[in-house]
């Protein structure tokens, strides 16, 4: 009798943990029924917390206008300029010199807008173009934490492996500027 109860609460247990699509319906940015990847997730989760949503603003896919830190996506977003993704992350999220002056909120602020957007967009398997200028954010933000003496430890944060992802995803764009975040890459201070 006792394995019994057991096994029945077991199954009770599984039955009311929360499903990948359960987890995406409490952030108002994802909008849509598509599984997030597990990386994608596990953002959603790490800044939810964070985001608002402006539901009667809509930015890419129908996502709605997302702010953290007093960081609109509307005041950052790349695809309202006329520049490539890349140029536009270059010229937006431009660092200071030195770089351990650069404010690190606001530019975590900034990521965490283009993090909920993407989420909201792959919610819906929107156009994924939002991913050039999302990894060079990463990117900055860990050339900022490095410089001021917090280097991110997770291998996927590192400033080698976050320039790699930007070049990866920004391959169609001009040599000039991949060569841009070539020499950022070894400006860490």
């Amino acid at each position: 009798m006792k394995l019994f109860a057991l096994l029945a609460l077991g199954a009770s247990v599984a039955l009311s943990a929360p499903t990948l699509t359960d987890r995406q319906s409490a952030a108002c940015f994802v909008i849509g029924k598509v599984a997030l990847p597990a990386e994608v997730s596990a953002s959603v989760t790490s800044i939810q917390n964070r985001i608002t949503c402006n539901t009667a603003v809509k930015t890419l896919s129908g996502v709605p206008d997302v702010t953290s830190g007093g960081i609109s996506f509307s005041s950052v977003n790349f695809a309202t300029s006329k520049q490539t993704p890349l140029q536009f992350a270059l010229s937006k999220f431009a660092t200071k010199t030195p770089l351990a002056a650069s404010d690190l909120a606001t530019f975590e602020a900034e990521l965490d807008v283009y993090l909920a957007t993407e989420a909201g967009i792959r919610s819906v398997a929107g156009n994924l173009a939002i991913k050039v200028p999302k990894f060079f954010l990463e990117f900055q933000v860990s050339r900022i934490q490095t410089a001021q003496g917090t280097p991110p430890t997770a291998p996927g944060l590192q400033v080698d492996h976050l320039r790699d992802k930007v070049l990866k995803n920004a391959a169609g764009e001009s040599k000039a500027l991949l060569a841009q975040v070539t020499a950022l890459a070894n400006v860490l201070k």
